[in-house]
């Protein structure tokens, strides 16, 4: 029975690829202070939020209420923000 000719092709571009070094890109690590200030930027927020809560809204700032929430879940964001570029 006859051979296509695409498999022919195949095992041809198998040699090649199979012929050349792999190519590994290097990509720069994070400086020294990057997952420290990462880890520190959640678990403030964290702690933002948890006070906000607990204390009735009294601590941290009382006086922007509900925006409390939005900084402590900000801090929170921009950590995770981090996490996604750590290398």
């Amino acid at each position: 029975m006859p051979e296509s000719r695409g498999r022919e092709g195949a095992r041809k571009r198998a040699q090649r690829t199979s012929q050349t070094e792999p190519r590994t890109q290097s990509l720069p690590s994070n400086p020294s202070w990057f997952v420290p200030v990462m880890c520190a930027l959640m678990i403030i927020g964290v702690l933002w939020v948890a006070v906000f809560y607990i204390t009735g809204g009294l601590w941290p700032i009382e006086s922007i209420r509900y925006w409390n929430l939005g900084i402590g879940m900000g801090l929170i964001m921009i950590g995770f923000g981090m996490a996604t570029q750590w290398r």
